[in-house]
C-alpha cells in the first residue's frame, strides 16, 4: 500500500434496506486492513464479509442489523448485493469473498510479516490451515489459533479465550464461527479485544485448509456458488438456501421502490 486510501465515508456503496455495502475490490479491502494495523485504535476495526445471508439476518433481527452497521467496512461476499448494485446502475468491482480476502492478506503478510490469530472451526481444520500457511506463506506469522468447544461457555472460559488472543498480540483476528454467530461474538467482545482488526470469515478456514473444496471462480461470479455449496453440505445449508434465500428475494422485490429511492444519490 503506497498511496493514501480514501476515507471509508467516500467509498462507493449500495444501500440495501438500510445496510450500507461497500463496493470495493479485494485488494482495496486489504489496504484498509493494512491501514488499521499501522494505525490501531482503542478498539478493533471490524469488517463484515457476507452476502444475502447477512442481509437477510439483518432484515429479521434489528439487533443484528445494528451489529452490521457498527462495522467499519461491509464487503459483498456473495453475488446478491453485487447484482442489486448493478441493477441500480452502480459500478461494481465484484465479490470480496472471505477466502479471497484472507489469501490477499496472506500474500502481503508474506513480505511484511503481519500476524494472524484464527478463532473458530475445528482443531483438525486449524492444524491443516497452519500447515498450509506455513508452507505457502512462510513470512506470514501465525500468532495463535483456538477452536472453542461447541457448547455454552462459562464467564471464566470466555475471559480465558479473550486473554489468549490478547496475549498473542496478532495483527488480525480471523473468526470462523459462521454467520451470525461470529459477528455477534466480535460485537460482544469488541471492548475487550486488544487487536487492530477483527473479521468474521465463515467457512474460509475450511477453504484454505483444504478441508472444503472451493467453487470454481466462474461459478461463483455467475451466481451459482450456493448450488455448489448446497450439494456439498445439504444438511448444513438447506434452510439458508431453500428458505432464507427465497424470502430474501421476496423482500427485495417488495421493497424495490424504497431501495431505488435510497440509492438515488
Amino acid at each position: 500500500m503506497s498511496n493514501p486510501i480514501p476515507a471509508i465515508a467516500q467509498l462507493p456503496h449500495v444501500d440495501i434496506l438500510g445496510n450500507r455495502v461497500h463496493l470495493i475490490e479485494t485488494a482495496q479491502a486489504v489496504d484498509y486492513i493494512e491501514d488499521w494495523i499501522a494505525h490501531p485504535q482503542e478498539k478493533p476495526a471490524r469488517m463484515v464479509v457476507t452476502g444475502f445471508h447477512g442481509l437477510h439476518c439483518a432484515m429479521e433481527d434489528p439487533g443484528f442489523k445494528a451489529i452490521l452497521d457498527q462495522a467499519e467496512l461491509f464487503v459483498p461476499d456473495g453475488i446478491a448485493p453485487v447484482w442489486i448494485a448493478k441493477r441500480l446502475g452502480k459500478k461494481v468491482g465484484g465479490r470480496v469473498t472471505g477466502a479471497d480476502l484472507m489469501r490477499c492478506f496472506f500474500e502481503r503478510a508474506d513480505s511484511k510479516g503481519y500476524s494472524s490469530f484464527f478463532f473458530g472451526d475445528t482443531n483438525e481444520t486449524l492444524e491443516k490451515l497452519k500447515q498450509t500457511l506455513e508452507s505457502n506463506y512462510p513470512g506470514h506469522r501465525i500468532a495463535g489459533q483456538y477452536s472453542p468447544p461447541f457448547r455454552e461457555h462459562s464467564a471464566e472460559e470466555k475471559q480465558a479465550m479473550i486473554d489468549r488472543i490478547n496475549q498473542a498480540r496478532p495483527d488480525v483476528l480471523w473468526v470462523g464461527l459462521g454467520l451470525p454467530k461470529q459477528e455477534r461474538w466480535i460485537a460482544e467482545n469488541h471492548h475487550k479485544l486488544n487487536v487492530p482488526v477483527a473479521i468474521g470469515v465463515g467457512a474460509a478456514f475450511g477453504f484454505h485448509s483444504g478441508q472444503v473444496k472451493r467453487v470454481p471462480e466462474w461459478v461463483g461470479n455467475a451466481g451459482f456458488e450456493w448450488v455448489w455449496r448446497f450439494l456439498a453440505e445439504p444438511g448444513k445449508l438447506w434452510r439458508r438456501d431453500a428458505i432464507d434465500g427465497p424470502r430474501f428475494l421476496f423482500s427485495i422485490a417488495v421493497h424495490w421502490p424504497q431501495i431505488k429511492i435510497a440509492n438515488r444519490s
